[in-house]
């Protein structure tokens, strides 16, 4: 499909976008577009790379128009100096009108340099939201004239606390249109947009490729918090006749020392960590000993302290993810499912924050993890209530600065505890398997 044919695009955004390899539009842009053009306020949901941000951009380029007071029309928050300046990048190569005016707003030494910029004229805004609701504050970004609001990454800005920012922001605007784009939808997310995105549509596309990896058998249980899912990790090890061996991966020493401390109050001796850094804790420097072990039960073992390529998990019951590592390779190479090994399941602990992985996992091995019920016994603790994030994040000091940061680029430019509920044929058939010898 040619942009022509679908969406009233000028002509010389049509060439210009082409021209940089974008043939015709991808299915989020497809979805999206004419419902932007028509005004609604939309939610996009898609997973990384299937084009949520050059759909706006070309959106916003569409509707861009001559700005004689310099006063922002369109306000895009992003979760770092790096989205800030990648979106104008894309804003540079697709916009041929070189009288816009596109200034980025980041936490850099100087927030006068970006005063300034402001101060000099600007028809669009890309910022942080903890500098943009800064400047804001010290009366240095106007926002009575702006038409459109766009939260882009928005799953990333909830992951690091931005939600304060972002609402006041959208709650100091009269009215305009809303445009968020995220990979996924939670809990969390929808309270911080919720107050300006009433009478949105919500638009998801997913791609996931067509070759399927055989995993072992997965399940994804959504829990609210750490404590929770230390609640579950240890209902689900009371069950001793059927968790005979459990593998738990977390991603630091830390976490690792936790879940151990927890699940000594009722494990005792069958708890063992792999590559132990504390003498305080049981240690296990070679995982083939946990599986002949008749005592042990339990094996911690974190990303941190060993190589995924050298654990042999064959003939392990249960490998639990209470963290997910932050390369979704680590994780796909533990559950792959090579034949020999037919009576492992993976199961899956993830909060709200984890659950863009949890995407882009199943996008990469081409299935979606069915999500359990939680278990009727688990106690789930509530929320603590986050301190409120209103003071802008200081940027890290850096003996190299070569540019002036922030102006852009432009002059005037389960019902019980086992989801998957084993018959006792199962269970002693796990618990006979080769007595894990």
């Amino acid at each position: 499909m040619a942009w022509s044919e679908k969406f009233k695009l000028n002509k010389q955004l049509i060439r210009t976008i082409t021209e940089a390899g974008y043939i015709g539009p991808k299915e989020i842009q497809q979805k999206t577009l004419s419902r932007i053009f028509g005004g609604q306020d939309v939610i996009a949901v898609g997973p990384e790379g299937c084009g949520k941000t050059t759909a706006y951009v070309i959106s916003v380029i569409n509707r861009l128009k001559y700005n004689a007071d310099g006063v922002p029309m369109v306000l895009i928050l992003v979760p770092s100096k790096e989205h800030v300046l990648d979106v104008i990048g894309r804003f540079e190569a697709l916009n041929k009108n070189k009288d816009a005016l596109i200034v980025g707003l980041f936490a850099a030494p100087g927030i006068d340099t970006q005063m300034n910029a402001l101060a000099d004229g600007a028809d669009i805004v890309v910022a942080t939201p903890d500098r943009a609701r800064a400047i804001y504050l010290k009366l240095g970004l106007n926002l009575n004239k702006i038409e459109l609001l766009i939260v882009d990454d928005a799953e990333l800005i909830v992951k690091q606390g931005l939600q304060l920012p972002v609402a006041e922001l959208a709650n100091s605007i009269t009215k305009c249109q809303h445009l968020v784009f995220t990979e996924v939808i939670h809990d969390k997310l929808n309270k911080m947009i919720s107050p300006f995105m009433e009478s949105s549509v919500v638009v998801e596309v997913e791609e996931i490729t067509e070759t399927k990896t055989e995993t072992y058998p997965q399940v994804l249980y959504q829990v609210p918090n750490f404590i929770t899912k230390l609640n579950l990790l240890n209902l689900f090890l009371q069950d001793s006749e059927l968790f005979t061996k459990t593998a738990v991966f977390v991603n630091n020493r830390h976490t690792a020392e936790k879940i151990y401390k927890s699940l000594q109050n009722r494990q005792r001796n069958t708890i063992a960590v792999l590559n132990s850094w504390s003498v305080e804790l049981n240690s296990l420097t070679d995982i083939n000993n946990f599986k002949k072990s008749a005592e042990l039960r339990v094996l911690i073992i974190s990303n941190e302290n060993v190589e995924s390529a050298d654990l042999d998990l064959h003939y392990i019951p249960f490998l639990v993810h209470f963290e997910l590592p932050t390369e979704k390779e680590i994780f796909i190479n533990r559950i792959i499912n090579d034949g020999s090994d037919e009576e492992t399941m993976a199961i899956t602990f993830a909060t709200d924050l984890e659950l863009s992985m949890v995407k882009r996992i199943e996008q990469a091995i081409g299935q979606k993890i069915p999500v359990g019920e939680l278990p009727a016994g688990l106690v789930i603790e509530a929320d603590k209530k986050p301190e409120d994030n209103i003071t802008e994040k200081q940027p890290a000091k850096s003996k190299q600065s070569s540019i002036v940061d922030g102006v852009a680029f432009h002059e005037k430019k389960a019902s019980n505890s086992k989801t998957f509920n084993y018959g006792s044929g199962v269970k002693a058939k796990m618990n006979n398997k080769k007595k894990h010898s």
